[in-house]
């Protein structure tokens, strides 16, 4: 083998550790953006957050008097290994308790476009500075001209109009119920286990073995007397569904759907349509799905008429008992652009809401700067490094913001008719023209489109709602696949209920106004809307 030297010329991607967190943050929500700024300010002693509000005493009265959660509650109980008298008045004291939970924003700064895509964040990030450690010019607040937050969380008294319309979640409702009823201690603990076991709808997902068996954990065969304990655990268990299921709302504890209507039913005036519903619950669930009358009506022995207001009465009751009790604040989406009419125009900017406040920590680059000489010993590199990665953390945030506005501006441009006449004026958008528009990659634009939401004269939508395909016309021209959609729920809300508009049907008054659109397209779209067929559609 003969050894030699060769010279080769190649090209290859380097991402710095700017340009790799910079991709990152482009594509994070605004509560995972959120997390990503509070992580940093907890590892990155030169990161500081601009707070408007005065500070409070950090030891003071109010915080003398401030109430103890239920979780401090379990702890002290558990830790002095409590007596059962003392867990039920826990118990009791824990369910009538409330529990609130409470959360400036900067103008819109100048649009700056960002670097383009490259590879996949790499190990370990390397954040050497420039050999300065001098405060730098943008090493400042950004996002400090923010007006400060009215109200809120610098006064600490609750008035009772607060208390009357907290939100009061199931669990809280179903334990204040159980505090009125006269039962053994045995059976109010199973009770507590099995609400505390319900989902958010209010069914009972495991089996009261199950249950069982979580409580009495172990090897039968090594230990015998498991078997007893287990089978006394599941009797708890089953006369404390009993006093549940007899709670308000009705249905609540069910394992299932079947049983959740059938207690609904059972909860009602007994009556001819009563039972018929009552029976109806009896048999497979697909038939009431598809209304089939007429077999219903064989399998229950009762006429068609009956069995159509059997079916009737069914349509009435609540699938998810649960459901009027969830806390709706939490799916609240808070946009990140906010789109209003100005004059004849619109204008664009971002939500000061979910920008953060962030500034390099003046002290600590003073302290910094002032030790220039042993900025050199190993520490002093070190802390250098971080004085650098809250410099880069800030512009990049700013950067991310800047492209969303650009973009959000680009896409209210092309869609101006949408703004001004709502869904049914959309037309084609597809991420590659705001690409080359604003000299971006594509993929760019599909991180900046991606759980990012834009507030509308017409509600809040997420950005990628502004891009769709395109579906020819008879004149040569295009339509949007959003036009078409909100087209066919115009046409279905305006069906006759009694006969409704199949797909068929709906296809050839697309076509009618000049839309080429298949029925099996207009299927995906009805179904990608959730809106049922026709054979679920007609009325009973």
């Amino acid at each position: 083998m003969k050894q030699g030297l060769s010279l080769r010329v190649s090209q290859h991607l380097a991402l710095t550790p700017q340009l790799q967190q910079s991709i990152r943050l482009l594509q994070l929500s605004t509560l995972e953006l959120s997390q990503e700024v509070e992580q940093m300010l907890d590892e990155n002693p030169f990161l500081d957050r601009v707070d408007d509000a005065a500070e409070r005493e950090a030891f003071g009265l109010e915080q003398a008097d401030a109430p103890v959660s239920l979780g401090d509650q379990l702890l002290e109980v558990s830790a002095a290994d409590a007596p059962n008298d003392a867990a039920e008045t826990l118990y009791k004291e824990s369910a009538e308790g409330q529990f609130d939970s409470k959360s400036s924003a900067p103008d819109v700064p100048e649009a700056s476009s960002p670097a383009d895509d490259g590879a996949e964040a790499g190990p370990e990030l390397d954040w050497d500075g420039d050999g300065t450690v001098e405060m730098a010019p943008d090493d400042g607040e950004w996002g400090g001209d923010a007006p400060p937050r009215q109200g809120g969380d610098g006064d600490d008294t609750t008035s009772a109009a607060d208390l009357a319309h907290a939100h009061v979640s199931l669990y809280d409702h179903l334990h204040r119920q159980a505090l009125g009823l006269r039962v053994s201690d045995e059976q109010r603990a199973a009770l507590y286990v099995l609400i505390e076991s319900l989902n958010e709808d209010g069914y009972l997902e495991d089996s009261l073995e199950a249950l069982a068996e979580a409580l009495a954990p172990g090897d039968e065969a090594l230990h015998p007397d498991l078997l007893l304990q287990r089978e006394e655990l599941t009797h708890h268990f089953r006369v404390a569904l009993g006093l549940l299921q007899h709670m308000e709302p009705t249905g609540v504890g069910a394992r299932n759907l079947a049983e959740c209507l059938r207690l609904q039913i059972e909860d009602l005036r007994n009556t001819p349509v009563a039972q018929a519903a009552l029976a109806m619950c009896n048999h497979p669930l697909d038939l009431l799905a598809r209304r089939d009358s007429k077999k219903l009506a064989v399998l229950c022995g009762v006429d068609e008429p009956l069995a159509r207001e059997a079916l009737a009465l069914i349509a009435r009751l609540e699938p998810k008992p649960g459901r009027r009790f969830a806390d709706v604040s939490r799916n609240v989406v808070v946009p990140d652009v906010i789109v209003t009419r100005a004059g004849r125009g619109f204008k664009v900017q971002l939500n000061p809401e979910v920008m953060p406040r962030l500034r390099v920590h003046d002290a600590y680059a003073n302290a910094l700067r002032d030790g220039r000489g042993s900025a050199r010993t190993e520490g002093g590199g070190h802390m250098q490094q971080r004085l650098q990665e809250a410099r880069w953390f800030i512009k990049n945030i700013q950067q991310r913001f800047d492209t969303i506005l650009r973009v959000s501006s680009a896409i209210v441009e092309r869609q101006r008719n949408f703004f001004m006449h709502g869904e049914l004026a959309m037309r084609p958008l597809v991420l590659r023209e705001i690409a080359d528009e604003l000299g971006l990659h594509e993929s760019t634009i599909s991180r900046v489109t991606t759980a990012k939401y834009m507030s509308t004269p017409f509600g809040t939508f997420e950005l990628k709602y502004f891009f769709g395909s395109s579906l020819g016309t008879e004149t040569g021209g295009n339509a949007s696949s959003t036009a078409v959609r909100a087209l066919i729920k115009q046409l279905v809300a305006g069906e006759d209920p009694k006969k409704p508009l199949s797909d068929s049907q709906l296809s050839d008054m697309l076509k009618e106004q000049g839309i080429e659109c298949a029925r099996r397209t207009v299927a995906k779209y009805r179904e990608g809307m959730r809106i049922a067929s026709a054979s679920l559609r007609k009325a009973i």
